[in-house]
This record gives structure tokens, C-alpha cells and sequence, in this order.
């Protein structure tokens, strides 16, 4: 058993009356001893319970993060003309909409914009469908990849993926917890703000509950981050909605206050994807073949509702990186894009990068020439 850990997990588990937030060193500390298994299960167990309970504060969240940075994987810096987005997604998957992140990522990376999500296996307690399953149904198995072939990958084409279990063993040790507690621990919300990228990262996050774009904000104002982008998305994602308004917050780091303090403001912006000739409706998940059968049809450029969906969200980010200059010539670019087969082709070398990558020494040397 851990004394030093105990101590904490009094702090957050003393009811509702006696508990007292972590400062963000001991969160950092709480984390890590919980990655490194030096707190005991039933340690762990009941600090992720009650710090659900209690909630997590934005000095907490930036604590965790710090240990994240700390123990977990990164993608090294490249050289790249536009930010690079990190696109985070709930790790407990999708289950009521099809995801558009990956399409995004694809047209992102297209135009030169580089691109990198991370994500696991389905996850507890909701067990939706990951973005690997996606990624996979269109060809693109990022699992079995090292970080370094990852890295070269994300060197290749712009598109990186941090893969949970492969890549950060640590955090893939914590996954049970989620089904015994039976309920989201604070981790979950850390994911949504987690940047695996060692240089300057824009972070995308999404949100459902409106305290949680707060607490984003707060922990990726101490933890530095320039730029963000928050989305009251699909099921707690960064897919923007068409049934109804999209919540926006434009994220940058400002001294507002005249007082030397830095701190990312947020510019809220409200899109109607109907004032952009768009239908007010979602595409309905299926099944994952479905899906899949669905995006590789968008990927060659025929119509579709899916096809409408992804080139709404897509423009966004277009305009959002600053590859277009306005909405609307976003918009345009994205269905170009589409139509004349260049994401499809984006699609087809990112499978060739990745199976390259695989090849050793010795059967690179037996290719013909």
C-alpha cells in the first residue's frame, strides 16, 4: 500500500463537506502513482470513484496532464506550414452517429495540414465504436505499430495516431478500472485534452456539459497550450452537429487583463448548418461495416448525407487552420476535394506509408529494384 497515495485519496474522498481539491503537483503525483501501479487496485478504485464524485478542477486536470507529458508517448516535432491539430475524441466510442474525425483528418491532411488523434480499444463503460475500428475498416491498421514507425508515418503523410495499448501501456493498465467502478472516472475527461505531440499543438476538444469547456480551458491555459478550438460536438466529440447550433469556443492565449497574466480567452462562435445550405440531420450509426461502407463511398466522391456531414465539419477546420480564409471558400474546397478523388488518393498513400513502415530491413532489401 501506498502512505503517500493514501494521504491523497483522503483529500478527495472526505464527502461533500470535508473533500478538498489537489493541489496540481499532487494530482501529477496521484496520477503517476496510479500509472506506475504503485497505489494498490483498491487504492485506485476508490480515488477514481471519488474524484468523480467530487469533480475534477481545471489545476487537477492540468496536474494529470503533467503526468501524461511526464510517462506517456509522444510524437516528435515536424516541420509543417500549418499548426497541428490534435483531434480528441471519447475514448468510449460512438455509438448513436457515425464519426467524421477520421475523413477530417484525411482531408486535413490533404491540403498539408497535419493532423494527430490517439484513442483506444472500445472502452468501458459505454463500449462505443473506437476510431482503431474505423481506421482499420478503411484499410489503415495503425495497432501494430511501434511509436517510431508511427512517427515516420506522421513524417510521411501529415497523419499520426497514438494507440493506447501499443503506445502507452501505462494508461492502457488503468482501462479495467472503468469497468468495475462502472462509471467514467476523471481520466476520461483528461483524454479529451491530452496532446501527444511534443511541439506546438492547436488542441481540439470536445464537450457535452458546459463545466467542462471551463475546466479545458483552465488546464490547457497552465499547461501552455497557444491555441485551442472547444465543440459542443457529436456524443461528447469534435464532430460539429447539424441538428442543431454548433457551440464553438476559438480558443488563443491573450493578456486580457493588461496584468502581464496569460490565459487562453474564448471567442464563442455559433454555427447553424442550415445557413450554409445544410440538412439539420445527423448520420444514424448503424453498424461499424455500414459505416465504413459509408466513408470509403464519400472518399470516392459520391453524394450522400454522410458525404454532407463531413464536408460541414471538415470545412470548419479548413477555415479553423486557416487553409481557407472564409467559411463558405472551405466548404467549396472540401467538396473539391472530395469530387476530384484527392482524399481518396490521400487514403491510399497513408495504407502505403503504413505498410512500408512494416517491412524490415532484410524485405526491403529483397524488393526489386
Amino acid at each position: 500500500m501506498s502512505t503517500a497515495f493514501r494521504d491523497l485519496l483522503k483529500k478527495v474522498g472526505s464527502g461533500p463537506h470535508t473533500s478538498k481539491d489537489l493541489s496540481r503537483q499532487e494530482a501529477a503525483d496521484a496520477t503517476r502513482m496510479m500509472l506506475l501501479q504503485e497505489a494498490t487496485p483498491a487504492q485506485i478504485g476508490a480515488f477514481m470513484i471519488a474524484h468523480r464524485i467530487k469533480r475534477p478542477t481545471g489545476e487537477e486536470l492540468a496536474g494529470m496532464l503533467d503526468a501524461y507529458a511526464e510517462l506517456g508517448p509522444k510524437l516528435q516535432p515536424i516541420q509543417t506550414d500549418y499548426p497541428v491539430m490534435v483531434l480528441c475524441s471519447p475514448y468510449d466510442g460512438r455509438d448513436r452517429t457515425v464519426p467524421l474525425s477520421p475523413l477530417t483528418a484525411l482531408i486535413l491532411t490533404t491540403v498539408g495540414c497535419p493532423v494527430v488523434l490517439h484513442g483506444g480499444d472500445r472502452m468501458p463503460t459505454k463500449a462505443g465504436v473506437p476510431l482503431i475500428d474505423i481506421w482499420c475498416g478503411l484499410g489503415v491498421n495503425w495497432a501494430p505499430l511501434t511509436l517510431d514507425q508511427a512517427q515516420r508515418v506522421f513524417e510521411q503523410t501529415r497523419l499520426g495516431f497514438v494507440y493506447l495499448p501499443t503506445h502507452f501501456p501505462l494508461a492502457q493498465g488503468l482501462v479495467p478500472y472503468r469497468e468495475q467502478i462502472g462509471k467514467r472516472p476523471p481520466f476520461a475527461t483528461l483524454e479529451l485534452m491530452w496532446s501527444p505531440y511534443a511541439g506546438d499543438a492547436h488542441v481540439v476538444t470536445g464537450f457535452v456539459h458546459p463545466p467542462t469547456e471551463e475546466m479545458t480551458r483552465h488546464a490547457l491555459t497552465l499547461r501552455g497550450i497557444n491555441h485551442c478550438t472547444t465543440v459542443k460536438g457529436l456524443e461528447g466529440s469534435c464532430d460539429l452537429p447539424r441538428e442543431r447550433t454548433a457551440i464553438i469556443g476559438l480558443g488563443h492565449r491573450s493578456d486580457s487583463r493588461g496584468d502581464g497574466s496569460v490565459e487562453i480567452q474564448i471567442e464563442r462562435l455559433h454555427l447553424h448548418s442550415r445557413d450554409y445550405g445544410f440538412a439539420n440531420t445527423n448520420v444514424a450509426l448503424d453498424t461499424t461495416a455500414t459505416a465504413i461502407a459509408q466513408m470509403l463511398s464519400v472518399c470516392q466522391g459520391q453524394p450522400s448525407e454522410l458525404m454532407a456531414a463531413v464536408v460541414w465539419n471538415s470545412g470548419f477546420y479548413l477555415w479553423r487552420c486557416g487553409c481557407s480564409p472564409t467559411l463558405e471558400a472551405a466548404i467549396a474546397l472540401a467538396t473539391e476535394l472530395l469530387q476530384q478523388g484527392q482524399v481518396l488518393k490521400t487514403l491510399e498513400r497513408l495504407c502505403r506509408a503504413i505498410a512500408a513502415v512494416q517491412i524490415s530491413p532484410r524485405q526491403e532489401a529483397q524488393l526489386p529494384l
